[in-house]
């Protein structure tokens, strides 16, 4: 249950800045930054990300991750409960790069795949299983391996929950 709780907690900024740009794609107050971070531009012939990878969605999202880990800075300093399920990682001496490393990985796996989706012509928004449920997964541990080594089976951990919860979610959101 401690690996269970831990792979919640740690990864928890990437599923939630994975989660926000949809969240806040319709928000008015911020629809002067619905530009693609792709500006338009193609590559053979195709869109390089598409419209619905935008600087709006890119930005909130890896503020988002970042919120959310200085959040669990101050919950691990404060609640015991906080130090037992972080598995020996001590928050208060992580690096705050952390936390804008998970949320951006998370939101640069999704565009990556959306990158091999449009060449590829798999129509956006269409699913393409398995890669929709990992490409952030990827994408965080990937860019957060900057500042911190994991145990494998703690990436293997990570990997199968949070792809299970994203089944999960996108099941039930449907």
């Amino acid at each position: 249950m401690s690996d269970f709780l831990f792979t919640l907690w740690f990864f928890l900024p990437a599923g939630v800045a994975n989660v926000v740009p949809v969240l806040i794609a319709k928000a008015p107050f911020l629809s002067n930054w619905n530009m693609p971070v792709d500006f338009g531009l193609k590559y053979r012939g195709k869109p390089i990300l598409g419209a619905h990878k935008t600087i709006r969605g890119l930005t909130i999202g890896t503020l988002a991750g970042f919120l959310v880990f200085v959040l669990q800075v101050h919950i691990y300093e404060s609640y015991s409960w906080a130090r037992e399920i972080s598995d020996g990682l001590d928050y208060s001496e992580l690096s705050l790069w952390l936390g804008l490393l998970l949320g951006f990985g998370a939101l640069f796996g999704d565009m990556l795949k959306s990158f091999f989706k449009r060449q590829l012509s798999v129509a956006s928004g269409k699913s393409w299983f398995p890669f929709d449920q990992l490409d952030y997964i990827a994408g965080a541990l990937l860019f957060s391996s900057i500042v911190i080594t994991l145990e494998a089976g703690q990436y293997i951990l990570i990997a199968v929950i949070w792809f299970l919860m994203h089944l999960l979610t996108s099941y039930l959101g449907y």
